[in-house]
């Protein structure tokens, strides 16, 4: 098992999709990681020996992935809460923030539903 970044990569997995496994690399990036160390995409990540493992080392460590990336993620939105943007209050507020209707929807964000009582109407 290729451990690249802190993360084991699956073995019976295809190399452009055993490095989706580690956090800010998609499917476009492995193939530019895999292009740029002349690996064939195809190739399972077992099947890797030490200097294609190496090479692959050696061009994620260029970018910017996991931990560093999360907490930058985690900072930019600190940041858009501290200017009291738009954004920045959605996300306080615990509520979708790219412009989603929550009339009806956004569950996920708002979390289960809690049911507001009627007030009765008082009679004369």
């Amino acid at each position: 098992m290729a451990r690249i970044a802190g993360v084991d990569l699956p073995n019976n997995k295809r190399g452009e999709i055993g490095l989706t496994y580690i956090f800010g690399i998609g499917r476009s990036s492995a193939r530019k990681i895999l292009a740029q160390c002349g690996i064939d995409p195809s190739i399972k990540v077992g099947d890797w020996d030490d200097a294609q493992t190496a090479a692959i080392r050696a061009a994620v460590g260029e970018r910017r992935i996991e931990g560093e990336l999360r907490s930058s993620v985690q900072m930019d939105i600190k940041r858009l809460m501290d200017i009291g943007c738009y954004r920045g209050i959605r996300h306080r507020a615990g509520l979708p923030v790219r412009g989603q209707s929550t009339k009806n929807n956004a569950r996920t964000r708002k979390g289960k539903k809690k049911t507001v009582a009627n007030k009765k109407k008082a009679t004369k």
